[in-house]
């Protein structure tokens, strides 16, 4: 059961390998300590953090840590995707081991969705698994990549096509540490959330619709409840469908074409812009074939401008065609595509790869608004 207060909520994630609680909590960093003792157990701690989080808040976590019993270690790797490779995640398991971490300890992932992942993934395989705390500090990380156990690394041949599900024994989000990240990283993260309403929330919609949440004076305490609402929409899907296997796929709405596009790039744009030119994309290609209606495309493109992100990419599609054929959710010789038919109802579609080119075709480089990413060819 779910439970709320004028200062945040907690969510209860059930899985069929673990159940957990994700505290969105203003001002809970604190108190990590004591919630990481009471989900985990464990008598030493390893933190994983990247060189932008770490001189902010490993300190302060691992103090948390300390008064609550534990013995306290930490893993500070070189901030950015280009880290999420198997060369970190070999190194920072050495460091756990280093650490002498047995697998009835915990490593806290302290940072946004590259040390989620890395972390995540180096807990699941060390000693076939140890726990896992995870600390996201990024609006993206506390959204989406924080919670349902995904983890996973890099390779040279695509984003994410290495890792293991493995559940988090406690999420811990502090809303109030987002006062630290940049405008641009905050309005990155948008996508997810603007993603989460066009999958299952109309109302939360409306909500973007009226006002964007990268706004500087939106309100702390409403801002944690817009996170507390995009966990609850993806704790649905993963309770539901904890390894992909079905519902899960819709949370996939954007990504078959912005995975393309931010490898395009070469990770340089971040990735919840790129799932905005996903949405926008692929909301253009359906409203192109009937099977969602002009008007709700238009509504897409709309609130992804409100908030600062790109709806467009000017990319030759053989080249988003191409490096979507390397991602890990194609099968075969087609692709699972995740098509919006209206606010808040979608439908995962498997087509061919000359049918996905053909909304490749349709969606990008069609924009009627917004601005345009160009990147180099």
């Amino acid at each position: 059961m779910d439970s709320s207060n004028k200062r945040g909520s907690v969510v209860r994630v059930s899985t069929s390998s673990r159940a957990y609680d994700v505290h969105v909590v203003p001002g809970i960093l604190d108190d990590c300590g004591a919630l990481v003792r009471q989900s985990a157990g464990g008598q030493k701690a390893m933190v994983v953090s990247d060189t932008n989080v770490a001189p902010l808040y490993a300190r302060r976590v691992m103090d948390s840590l300390e008064k609550a019993g534990y013995e306290t270690a930490k893993f500070v790797f070189a901030a950015g995707e280009a880290s999420k490779r198997a060369g970190t995640w070999a190194s920072c398991l050495e460091a756990i081991a280093s650490a002498g971490l047995t697998r009835d300890d915990v490593v806290v992932a302290l940072g946004g969705g590259v040390t989620g992942d890395l972390a995540g993934f180096a807990a699941a395989s060390y000693m076939r698994g140890c726990s896992v705390a995870q600390v996201p500090t990024s609006l993206l990380a506390m959204v989406d990549s924080s919670v349902g156990g995904k983890t996973a690394i890099d390779l040279e041949a695509g984003k994410n096509l290495a890792g293991a599900f493995w559940q988090p024994s406690v999420v811990i989000a502090d809303p109030t540490c987002l006062s630290t990240i940049s405008h641009e990283l905050l309005t990155d993260s948008c996508g997810e959330v603007i993603k989460h309403g066009v999958l299952a929330d109309p109302k939360l919609f409306s909500q973007l619709e009226a006002r964007p949440i990268n706004d500087p004076e939106y309100d702390v305490d409403e801002l944690a409840a817009v996170i507390a609402r995009n966990v609850e929409i993806k704790r649905d899907v993963v309770d539901a469908d904890e390894r992909e296997r079905g519902l899960r796929q819709t949370l996939n709405l954007g990504h078959t074409i912005g995975h393309a596009v931010e490898a395009a790039s070469n990770f340089t744009l971040g990735h919840g812009t790129c799932v905005s030119i996903g949405l926008a994309a692929i909301a253009r290609a359906a409203a192109s074939l009937g099977i969602c209606s002009d008007q709700t495309a238009q509504r897409i493109e709309r609130v992804i401008d409100a908030h600062g992100l790109y709806t467009d990419v000017d990319l030759p599609h053989d080249q988003i065609v191409r490096l979507a054929m390397s991602d890990k959710k194609r099968h075969g010789d087609g692709v699972n595509v995740v098509l919006p038919l209206e606010v808040g109802k979608v439908e995962v579609r498997r087509v061919s790869m000359a049918e996905f080119a053909r909304l490749v075709d349709a969606g990008c480089g069609t924009a009627s608004l917004g601005r345009t990413a160009h990147l180099a060819r």
